[in-house]
């Protein structure tokens, strides 16, 4: 089983567009960012159809916006995983920043772990959009009733002032299209650029990766240069000490190496 994936395991070689692709497909959703499933309940719904029914849906909420909201998802993912005895620690507080690497990496554990389950098959049983609508009726049902009869009265006062709104509605209907179609140029060319930076940010996050790989092999790892690779790649502030630290390793290590061979002669 994928429980345990270690950190050189193919999984975390997936794409972006491969995660999200799998995401859109199994779930019938629309993500066109990674950060997007950030909420964790993509991830709860992704074990409900490896594991059909293990889940309380009625308690995974799709629409959470604040970290408190968000956090309650994944403790309900992390429910699961403990009564399936799945051996795997969610980094809550970071997937909540909803930033991409970490939950890039998470969600390609998670395609593993449910590919190694299912074999990569879709269940054709399973209705992801049927089960997103229980979940959110049965959790928003009390709300509902409570809100009934305040609804009722907005009706009766919606009705009442409708003629008046709708005739100025068509005069500013005509008005803003223009805006509306000037604004939608604009979201897509904001589109373009976000996709443009995030497939520079993958391409030089990839050959950083394969910088780290190099180092981390057995032939490589000990010598100088590499350790002194890995001092910047593992630097924990964005600080230029990192260089002039990495540098200085270099520096002496090659004063070491001189002395050495000036007592060997």
């Amino acid at each position: 089983m994928a429980s345990n994936i270690g950190m050189m395991d193919s999984a975390y070689f997936v794409g972006r567009n491969e995660i999200l692709t799998w995401i859109n497909s199994r779930l019938q959703l629309n993500l066109s960012r990674i950060e997007e499933a950030a909420s964790g309940a993509v991830q709860c719904q992704m074990i409900d159809m490896t594991y059909p029914g293990v889940v309380p849906m009625h308690k995974v909420n799709f629409d959470a916006k604040t970290e408190y909201d968000m956090i309650q998802n994944y403790k309900v993912l992390q429910e699961v995983f403990n009564k399936l005895k799945i051996e795997k620690h969610i980094e809550v507080n970071r997937l909540v920043k909803g930033r991409p690497l970490d939950n890039l990496e998470f969600l390609q554990w998670l395609k593993r772990y449910c590919d190694s389950v299912n074999g990569g098959i879709i269940n054709e049983n399973y209705d992801p959009v049927e089960r997103r609508l229980k979940g959110g009726k049965e959790r928003n049902s009390k709300g509902t009733n409570k809100s009934s009869k305040s609804l009722q009265a907005n009706n009766l006062h919606n009705s009442a002032s409708g003629d008046t709104v709708s005739k100025q509605g068509k005069t500013g209907v005509a008005a803003s299209s223009g805006d509306v179609q000037a604004l939608s140029k604009e979201v897509t060319d904001l589109k373009l650029s976000v996709n443009l930076l995030e497939k520079e940010r993958d391409f030089y996050f990839a050959k950083l990766r394969d910088i780290e790989i190099l180092c981390q092999t057995p032939e490589v790892g000990n010598l100088p240069m590499a350790i002194a690779i890995k001092k910047i790649l593992y630097a924990a502030d964005a600080k230029e000490s990192a260089l002039e630290e990495a540098q200085e390793y270099i520096s002496q290590n090659a004063d070491s190496d001189e002395t050495e061979e000036e007592n060997d002669h």
